[in-house]
């Protein structure tokens, strides 16, 4: 019984992340391929492939990418861009929406720095990360202040502090494993420890 409850649990440790990681990445393709693909299905019936909708969305994204470098489909975009964040109630979304992506795939992404900060009154440390540096633009008392990112253990939430400069510090993490270390509670560091022992 020892045996099968030992192999029974190396069975979901190795197993399950496997499976979930396939779930996700098939959940996201479906989602992706349906963009253009429910439009494309009524007409090619039988002959549509699965991956043609996902395919068209990624050359219809770069193609408008492109378009928004020539000067006439680019100001037509931007004509857009200020419409929308004109349009009350929109304007908070679209804003919301447009600032997120730039922060992930901009010039200027934000979650590249990882920071440590002290929970007031204690000696607790947290780990999180700088999304903004600027925040007089936002508030002009909060020139000196940074704002500082935590994401919740187990989970995507998180909070968002105001805290002053020189209480932040700056750690040479990668983003990917501070994400990973917070996500899963300080376990993810485990394996990797465990590599840098065997190396």
């Amino acid at each position: 019984m020892k045996t099968l409850l030992k192999n029974f649990i190396n069975g979901i440790i190795t197993i399950v992340p496997i499976i979930i990681v396939v779930y996700v990445i098939y959940k996201t393709f479906v989602f992706l391929d349906s963009l253009l693909g429910n439009f494309l299905r009524p007409y090619m019936k039988n002959d549509y492939i699965p991956g043609i909708g996902l395919l068209l969305t990624v050359v219809l994204i770069t193609f408008l990418g492109f378009l928004s470098t020539r000067y006439v489909a680019g100001k037509l975009i931007r004509l857009i861009d200020r419409l929308l964040e004109r349009i009350p109630v929109v304007k908070t979304l679209y804003s919301v929406i447009k600032d997120t992506v730039q922060s992930f795939l901009g010039e200027k992404k934000s979650f590249s720095k990882v920071a440590l900060v002290t929970i007031p009154g204690t000696e607790m440390k947290s780990l999180g990360f700088i999304t903004s540096e600027n925040l007089e633009s936002f508030y002009s008392p909060l020139g000196d202040h940074v704002a500082v990112y935590v994401p919740q253990t187990f989970q995507v939430a998180g909070f968002t502090f105001l805290i002053p400069k020189e209480q932040v510090e700056i750690i040479d993490v990668k983003p990917e494993e501070a994400m990973k270390f917070i996500l899963s509670g300080g376990m993810a560091n485990k394996g990797s420890q465990t590599a840098s022992e065997q190396k």
